[in-house]
């Protein structure tokens, strides 16, 4: 199968290419490829679609706890994204994610009690950084800062302990909040 073949059955991240594949290795046929990748729902808080609304895509990743599934879910994206990030820090490097951030992101939101390194570091690289201290603040903030098109997606690369009981927690908030819009 043809890279250009690969893309009309319906791929759309890493994870989707890598099942595509094996999934021809076996003998599948295209037609049943793309009918199973257009019906797969992601499991809960982990690159999960909340809603479309005018437009602006919201995608719940609160599972997203460190800095490589951020970069999964950055590198997903074809959308400019709104990036809602921050919360407990366990020293992260921000430098693994700095090329995609620069490339994708157009506003973060951050969504924490402290969220000073993340600040410090992306504040050369992206135009608009602001502080929120709710799920809801920081959902009304995105909505505000993104255009028809965009991505609001939330993938903290921090635990969620400052603000909420856990990743869940977190993710369920931010979907409430984006329903309430």
């Amino acid at each position: 199968m043809t890279l250009e073949e690969l893309a009309n059955t319906g791929v759309q991240s890493h994870n989707d290419m890598v099942a595509s594949i094996s999934a021809k290795l076996i003998g599948l046929r295209k037609e049943s490829i793309r009918e199973c990748l257009s019906d797969f729902q992601n499991v809960e808080h982990r690159l999960e679609f909340v809603a479309n609304i005018h437009g602006i895509k919201f995608i719940n990743d609160s599972k997203a706890t460190n800095i490589n599934s951020v970069w999964y879910a950055l590198e997903s994206s074809t959308n400019p994204v709104i990036w809602i990030a921050g919360g407990i820090d366990n020293g992260n490097d921000y430098s693994k994610i700095h090329q995609l951030v620069k490339e994708k992101v157009k506003a973060i939101v951050c969504l924490g009690i402290n969220n000073s390194r993340l600040i410090d570091f992306f504040s050369q690289t992206v135009p608009v950084i602001v502080q929120t201290m709710s799920a809801e603040s920081a959902v009304v903030n995105a909505y505000e800062l993104a255009a028809k098109g965009d991505t609001v997606l939330l993938s903290p690369g921090c635990a969620s302990f400052d603000l909420f009981e856990n990743f869940e927690d977190r993710g369920n908030q931010f979907k409430e909040a984006v329903l309430n819009l």
